[in-house]
C-alpha cells in the first residue's frame, strides 16, 4: 500500500473555492472520487468546453468516464437531487452505472420532513436564523447524533422504509403542526412517494467503504472530494455560523471509514480572495466597489441557492488555520483572474484584537465579530491572466502575489485556475506524484 497515491481535496475557507473544479481536473488521473460529508448544501461546478455542470451529490468526478464515485457514510443524501442528477447527466450522454456509482447503506436520507423542519425553524428564528440552504442538512444530521436517522440501506427495503416513518412521523408531524405552525406530512403519501426514489436507486447502494479500502490497499488512486470548507466544520469553524458536518480532511476517517494512515497528501483550496454565503463573522469582507466588482467579475452566486456571495480580501490567518487542522501540505489557488486589473491587492496578514495583535483566528464568536484585519499591500497586474498556460506565463506581480502565498505559508501552490474551464488550470506538479 502506498497512501502517498491517494489525495484529499480541502476547502480552506467558508465554502465556495472551486473545490469541483481541481477534483475535476485530478480526477482526469483518478480511479475512484469519493465524497464524505455533507449533503446537498454544496455545490460544486465544473466547466467544460464552456458547458457548466453544477453537481450536489455527486462527486466531481462523475465527468471522468474512467473514474469510478462513492458517496460515503459521513452523507446526507436527497434521494430525490440524487435522482435528478443522474437523470440530467444520462441526458447529455454520461453513463451511470451501478458500477461508476457507488451509495453507502450506513449514509443518512435527507426527507421532505427534514426540509420543511429546516425551513420552519428558520423562519420562526426571524432576525437570529443562520442563513442555511434550507436544505434539510441540519434536521438529517440531527436525527443522525439522536439515534432516529434513516440510513440508505433501510430506505430502500418498503418495509424498512415503513417502519421508520410509523416510528418517527408522530414526533415530527406534532413539531411541524403545533410548534412551528406548518403542514404536517401524511405518512401514507410520503411512504408512496420515497418509495418511488427508493426503487430507482436500491442497484446503486453496495459496500462502499469496503471498496474505497480495497482500492487503497491495491495501489489504486483515490481521491477524496470535501464538501463545504474548514470555517464551516461544525465543531472547528465560526459557530454557530457552520454546516453540520465535519468538513476537514479527519473527517475522511469517519465518513468513509478509514484509518489515518491510508490519507495521503491533502491539497487546501483557497480562492484568490475570500467569499462566505449566509451570516456570521467575516474579517475582510468589502462593503463597497471593491467588494461588488469581486462579487461581478467572479460571478459570486451560489451554485446551490443562487444567494450573492458575501467578498473581500484573502485571508492567511484563515487558511494557516486551515492547514493546521488538516494537515495541508499544498495549495490549489483558484479564480487568479478574477483579480486581473486591480492596482493593489491587500492580504490579510494578522487581526487587530482589543488594539492587540493576534495572529490566531480566535474561538469565541464574539471574538470573531471585534477583530479587525491587518494588510499587506501587494502591487496588482495589468491585463489578464486568463491565456496563461504555465507559471512563467504569468505577469511579474502576480507571480509576486503567489510567492508571497507561498513563503507565509510555507507550503507550495501546485495549481492555479486562471479561469471558469477544466482547461484554464496550471498545474505546477502533476496530480498523485
Amino acid at each position: 500500500m502506498s497512501p502517498k497515491r491517494n489525495v484529499a481535496i480541502i476547502g480552506c475557507q467558508w465554502g465556495d473555492e472551486g473545490k469541483g473544479m481541481v477534483v475535476d481536473v485530478y480526477a482526469a488521473k483518478a480511479d475512484m472520487a469519493v465524497r464524505f460529508n455533507g449533503g446537498n448544501n454544496a455545490g460544486h461546478t465544473v466547466v467544460v468546453k464552456g458547458e457548466k455542470t453544477v453537481l450536489h451529490h455527486l462527486p466531481s468526478g462523475i465527468l471522468r468516464p474512467k473514474c469510478r464515485c462513492i458517496l460515503g457514510a459521513g452523507m446526507v443524501i436527497n434521494p430525490q437531487v440524487l435522482l435528478e442528477e443522474i437523470d440530467k447527466l444520462t441526458s447529455r450522454g454520461v453513463r451511470i452505472t451501478e458500477s461508476k456509482l457507488v451509495i453507502s447503506p450506513k449514509s443518512n436520507v435527507i426527507m421532505p420532513y427534514h426540509i420543511r423542519l429546516d425551513t420552519a425553524r428558520e423562519a420562526a428564528a426571524g432576525s437570529a436564523k443562520l442563513g442555511t440552504t434550507g436544505r434539510g442538512i441540519g434536521p438529517a444530521y440531527q436525527d443522525r447524533s439522536a439515534r432516529t436517522s434513516l440510513r440508505f440501506g433501510d430506505f430502500v427495503y418498503p418495509d424498512a422504509l415503513r417502519s421508520h416513518l410509523e416510528n418517527v412521523m408522530p414526533e415530527k408531524n406534532f413539531m411541524l403542526k403545533n410548534y412551528y405552525g406548518v403542514e404536517p406530512f401524511s405518512i401514507d403519501e410520503l411512504f408512496k412517494q420515497a418509495s418511488r426514489w427508493a426503487y430507482r436507486l436500491k442497484s446503486f447502494v453496495g459496500p462502499a467503504e469496503d471498496m474505497v479500502r480495497e482500492a487503497v490497499e491495491k495501489n489504486k488512486r483515490v481521491l477524496f472530494e470535501g464538501a463545504q470548507a474548514t470555517m464551516l466544520d461544525v465543531d472547528h469553524g465560526t459557530a454557530p455560523f457552520v454546516t453540520s458536518s465535519n468538513t476537514i480532511a479527519g473527517a475522511i476517517c469517519i465518513g468513509i471509514g478509514l484509518p489515518p494512515s491510508y490519507i495521503g497528501d491533502v491539497i487546501g483550496v483557497a480562492k484568490a480572495y475570500t467569499t462566505r454565503v449566509g451570516a456570521g463573522p467575516f474579517p475582510t469582507e468589502l462593503k463597497d466597489e471593491k467588494g461588488d466588482r469581486l462579487r461581478n467579475a467572479g460571478n459570486e452566486f451560489g451554485s446551490t441557492t443562487g444567494r450573492p456571495r458575501r467578498c473581500g480580501w484573502l485571508d492567511l490567518l484563515v487558511l494557516h488555520y486551515a492547514k493546521a487542522l488538516s494537515g495541508i501540505g499544498s495549495l490549489a489557488i483558484t479564480k487568479l483572474d478574477v483579480l486581473d486589473g486591480f492596482e493593489s491587492i491587500n492580504i490579510c496578514t494578522g487581526y487587530r484584537l482589543k488594539g492587540k495583535m493576534i495572529k490566531k483566528v480566535p474561538a469565541r464568536i464574539s471574538e470573531w465579530q471585534q477583530v479587525a484585519p491587518i494588510y499587506k499591500a501587494i502591487s496588482g497586474w495589468p491585463g489578464t491572466v486568463r491565456n496563461c498556460k504555465r507559471f512563467q506565463d504569468l505577469p511579474r506581480e502576480a507571480k509576486n502575489f503567489l510567492h508571497f502565498i507561498e513563503d507565509e505559508m510555507k507550503i507550495p501552490i501546485t495549481l492555479i485556475s486562471v479561469g471558469p474551464g477544466r482547461e484554464e488550470t496550471i498545474l505546477r506538479r502533476k496530480p498523485f506524484e
